[in-house]
């Protein structure tokens, strides 16, 4: 599997950052990148609360690897508002030597957007149906979970890249089962996937690798000593006891 890796690590070139009290810089987990952050061969998660820096890394990612950074394949090169920060200019993404046959970049707050400029794409002249390779029927025609699960199973393929920033927006439980599933069989097509995510569903694939962002920056940690897991756990253990020492403090 190693062989066919197609992202092995990534850094931050630290002598070319102006500043580290401007954003994205100041973020704790950012600043703390001294060492190169390694990625596994087949999962990689980026958990954190919200504003921890996670997104802003995967994004960075994503923008250095050349994909569009509202979302889509390679091929899409569209943009509804240059909202990205600067961080993918300074970081040093370390490649595979087999390229991808694919990849994709999912960002759950603009896939509206890839799905906007899917239909724009099908309505110019000529040239193969762009939407065929998403099952045919229009994604803004479907619920945002549906067209999700839709690009997961048609769209996405073996041997490529996927980088998904917080697929389980629009899921299920039992729908991010079945999209774990799916996951499941594209690693065993040899696909790659960094995915940043708050669901401690996804983050439990088996063997996969789990990096904790938070004030004290970027850890490798055990699915367990996530935050995420520990809370849903004392929750579903007893929801009573979790709602009254909640509400009636």
């Amino acid at each position: 599997m190693l062989a066919s890796q197609f992202v092995f690590h990534l850094a931050l070139q630290r002598d070319k950052v102006e500043s580290f009290d401007c954003y994205p810089f100041n973020l704790p987990a950012i600043r703390s990148l001294e060492q190169r952050l390694e990625l596994h061969p087949k999962v990689t998660f980026f958990v954190g609360e919200n504003g921890s820096g996670k997104s802003t890394l995967l994004e960075a990612l994503a923008v250095s690897l050349g994909f569009n950074a509202e979302g889509g394949s390679k091929n899409f090169n569209f943009g509804t508002r240059a909202s990205h920060s600067v961080l993918h200019e300074v970081l040093r993404v370390a490649k595979g030597v087999k390229r991808p046959r694919d990849g994709w970049f999912l960002r759950a707050e603009s896939f509206f957007n890839v799905a906007t400029e899917i239909e724009r794409l099908d309505e110019g002249p000529g040239g193969a149906s762009v939407i065929g390779a998403y099952g045919g029927r229009s994604l803004h025609e479907q619920s945002h979970g549906e067209s999700f699960l839709k690009l997961l199973n048609e769209r996405f393929g073996g041997r490529s890249l996927f980088l998904l920033d917080e697929p389980e927006a629009a899921l299920s439980p039992q729908r991010q089962l079945d999209a774990l599933a799916r996951l499941h069989e594209l690693v065993r097509r040899e696909s790659q996937f960094v995915i940043a995510t708050h669901s401690p569903i996804l983050m439990a694939y088996p063997d996969a690798w789990v990096y904790r962002f938070d004030a004290d920056g970027i850890h490798r940690v055990g699915v367990e000593d996530t935050e995420h897991f520990r809370v849903m756990r004392s929750f579903m253990a007893d929801p009573g006891r979790a709602l009254r020492q909640l509400l009636d403090n």
